[in-house]
């Protein structure tokens, strides 16, 4: 890839996964990657973008920087804006689009007072050349705009999905506290779990972390079922992108065994949530769901990888019946899973402390702005 092809782009993530998600990009063939802070900057050529979309399993969005302006104001964000592209070529009158922003500059403090400058700059311009404007859409927008301000510096990129990545489409089924796909994912990649040992869920809920790991083994893309508003953009290479399309169809592994891949639900409703989930991915003859306590459930004989996001008090449970949960599944672990890595998500050191066993590793995570820590425990 030459650098005079290489665009410059961020991916914004789930906090603490941020080299977990320098890693994946890279992997994916990007450039000069980069941690920030929920964030990733990197550069990559065309293809590579698609791929990004077709292919990480870890971002929320991926923002392909168009222009970057001196901001002090309204006046030189509206400007600025007007002078950022050729909007007669990027956004003619028969287009919707949606404007986010984050960050503030100077007398611009609220996003949705910035995000009106922004709309209003574009929509009058429509008008003096077209004589018409385009419309709002904030849920399917044809094209999707996204600004960050900070000190003094407007960023404008354009943002490739309709809506957030770490939508998969086979979640037909919630339970209270859903961990998002895409944390499920950057948490089984954390773990290291490479598809060669059985992986359990003792308390599964939905079921995310173990389709998530599933469809990581398989290589299934996660992005091929999106729509996308890159399709919308001026300089979209419809060819391209049916390459990278095929690639990602082709990736996916048909014959590949498994491993045991075990969830485990006391509620009976919750479980049955979990199995709708997985037979959306098309994961029922791999992922198996079992109802009613872990203690009662005997594991596969091969050591492996015991994953949990158990509730830690926040959304769901009372303290009382949580510190017996994780006191019994500390029990559990040690009578029952010896030779195997426990990795737990906890959003409560008070309730850890009930498993009576030490970390081996401390991950930071924000789970839905809960400050969690992804935890690794050896079980001898």
């Amino acid at each position: 890839m030459g650098r005079e092809n290489r665009l410059s782009a961020v991916a914004v993530f789930p906090q603490g996964l941020e080299i977990a998600g320098c890693d994946e990009l890279s992997d994916l063939g990007a450039h000069d990657v980069r941690p920030l802070r929920r964030a990733v900057g990197f550069q990559a050529d065309m293809a590579c973008l698609y791929r990004l979309h077709l292919q990480a399993r870890l971002p929320f969005r991926l923002l392909r920087e168009m222009a970057r302006f001196r901001c002090q104001g309204r006046n030189s964000l509206y400007d600025g804006v007007r002078r950022a592209l050729d909007w007669e070529r990027w956004l003619h009158p028969s287009m919707s689009f949606r404007v986010d922003v984050t960050g503030s500059a100077p007398g611009l403090n609220h996003s949705h007072y910035s995000a009106l400058q922004v709309k209003n700059a574009l929509v009058d311009q429509q008008r003096e050349i077209w004589g018409r404007r385009s419309s709002i859409d904030l849920k399917t927008p044809d094209l999707s705009l996204h600004l960050h301000l900070n000190g003094g510096t407007a960023v404008l990129s354009l943002d490739g999905s309709r809506g957030s990545l770490h939508r998969r489409g086979y979640r037909v089924a919630m339970g209270t506290a859903p961990l998002k796909e895409n944390l499920a994912a950057g948490l089984i990649r954390l773990t290291g779990w490479d598809a060669s040992v059985p992986l359990v869920d003792p308390c599964c809920g939905s079921g995310a972390l173990l389709i998530e790991a599933a469809l990581m083994a398989l290589q299934q893309a996660p992005g091929l079922g999106h729509i996308f508003s890159l399709k919308s953009w001026a300089d979209f290479q419809p060819e391209l992108w049916q390459q990278e399309s095929t690639k990602a169809q082709r990736q996916r592994r048909r014959n590949f065994k498994l491993p045991p891949l075990l969830g485990i639900e006391k509620d009976p409703a919750v479980a049955d949530q979990a199995r709708s989930n997985i037979a959306a991915a098309g994961l029922q003859k791999i992922i198996e769901i079992r109802d009613g306590s872990f203690t009662a459930q005997d594991l596969p004989e091969e050591p492996g990888v015991l994953v949990c996001n158990p509730p830690y008090g926040k959304r769901i449970g009372n303290q009382k019946d949580l510190d017996h949960l994780y006191t019994t599944l500390g029990i559990f672990a040690r009578e029952k899973a010896v030779g195997w890595q426990l990795w737990l998500l906890s959003g409560n050191p008070k309730l850890t402390n009930s498993l009576h066993m030490k970390t081996s590793r401390r991950i930071p995570i924000s789970n839905g702005g809960v400050d969690c820590r992804w935890l690794q425990y050896s079980i001898y």
